[in-house]
């Protein structure tokens, strides 16, 4: 989706900073926005803890050694 956006000079430089691997605009905006729907889903995940419940056998470490 092509949009034009008037962008903070001096946000972007100081992103251009934290980014070792992002060398275009376009780049930036785009790996800003991947970390902050990351950043997004962890927290709904945080609103589910302590509402499962698991089995009384259940043991993750036997299901890891069955791969």
């Amino acid at each position: 989706m092509r949009t034009n956006i008037v962008l903070d000079d001096d946000l972007v430089e100081e992103a251009f900073k934290f980014s070792q691997t992002v060398s275009t605009k376009r780049e930036l905006i785009e790996t800003a926005l991947k970390e902050y729907v990351n950043n997004r889903k962890r927290k709904s995940l945080k609103e589910i803890k302590g509402k499962i419940k698991f089995s009384v056998d259940y043991d993750y470490k036997k299901m890891r050694e069955m791969k």
